[in-house]
């Protein structure tokens, strides 16, 4: 788990203190869903959760304190799905991990579709300035990952070449799970198809 930031007063370290935390941030993402990143307060969280303001308080300084935890707990089990990924192809090369590109976009769809308020968590991390490191830093952080994987399998790529084309390729996906929420004029399957096509070409070369 992260150092707490400026926005968040402690973590966790009870049992009992953890489940109030995740029952905080479920909640918070329920009502993201619901009443937009405006409208959420944390007074609203409280009364959604059944618990008194300084029961929120212990951990999270104001609203985006609670919305940053949100993000970071997102990207935490998505990157976990990646990082999986990639355990469990890489061994088998270039050819293993371009072949299931397909199955990885899928899991983390999946992540999101159920995360609590997933999407306008997404959203919140483009939206709120204070809010975007959470997603630069995991963003560089699987980048880094990854390119660490790719660099192994393709020495004729410069590293500088696989973590700017590896880093495209993050910010597409998580692109494509925000249009996949609105866009109703594409077959979700047709979508993560044509995405894992796309994807698969970034390192043809």
């Amino acid at each position: 788990m992260a150092e707490p930031s400026n926005s968040l007063r402690q973590l966790p370290q009870q049992e009992r203190a953890r489940q109030t935390y995740e029952r905080l941030l479920d909640v918070a993402g329920e009502l993201l869903g619901e009443v937009g990143i405006e409208r959420i307060s944390t007074n609203m969280i409280c009364a959604r959760a059944g618990m008194t303001p300084p029961a929120l308080y212990r951990y999270f300084k104001d609203k985006y304190g609670v919305l940053e935890a949100l993000g970071a707990r997102l990207m935490a089990r998505q990157n976990e799905v990646l990082f999986s990924w990639l355990d469990r192809h890489s061994p088998n090369g270039w050819e293993a991990l371009s072949a299931n590109v397909e199955e990885l976009i899928l899991a983390n769809a999946e992540v999101t579709a159920t995360e609590p308020g997933a999407i306008w968590t997404l959203r919140a991390l483009r939206a709120v300035p204070q809010l975007a490191h959470v997603r630069l830093d995991s963003h560089r952080l699987v980048s880094d990952r990854m390119t660490d994987v790719y660099a192994t399998l393709m020495p004729h790529l410069p590293r500088d070449v696989i973590w700017r084309r590896v880093r495209l390729s993050v910010e597409f996906g998580f692109s494509l799970e925000e249009m996949m929420a609105e866009e109703d004029r594409i077959p979700p399957e047709a979508a993560l198809a044509e995405a894992a096509r796309w994807l698969r070409k970034v390192f043809e070369d």
